[in-house]
């Protein structure tokens, strides 16, 4: 694996990664707070309104710090959203499902949705990757 990853980059990755999580997560469970009260459910809408705000500072931390591409703003931006967009589309689907089963199982009414946000967040790191990686800032060969 490590010969296909220049040096340095994963480690960056990583770093860049982690703020994003950190901040993602965090602007989550934001608006969680801030839509739980007013609408049934604001944790699905806080999931997508956090995804819009965290793809743009993702794309730009990969961009500036990981890839170190130039140029094509737009496009890899656009590409960006194409990767997320898979993720989103799995999180708002599983999102339910995960909060009624943590909920369930566990009883943590109130801190499911945090919960279940946590897990889907693992799978999330690894799909944009390689996402990043094979599509976003992919240059030509």
């Amino acid at each position: 694996m490590t010969e296909h990853i220049p040096p340095g980059q994963l480690g960056r990755y990583l770093l860049v990664g982690t703020w994003n999580t950190l901040f993602g997560y965090g602007t989550f469970a934001l608006f969680t707070a801030i839509l739980s009260p007013i609408l049934s459910h604001g944790y699905i809408y806080a999931s997508v309104l956090s995804s819009l705000v965290n793809i743009t500072v993702a794309y730009l931390g990969y961009k500036w710090f990981v890839f170190h591409t130039k140029g094509n703003y737009l496009r890899e931006w656009t590409r960006c959203i194409g990767v997320y967009s898979g993720g989103i589309l799995i999180g708002v689907l599983a999102l339910p499902l995960l909060v009624l089963i943590i909920r369930r199982k566990t009883g943590l009414v109130g801190t499911a949705p945090y919960i279940a946000g946590a897990l889907l967040t693992a799978f999330t790191v690894v799909y944009s990757f390689l996402g990043h990686k094979k599509f976003s800032f992919r240059t030509p060969a």
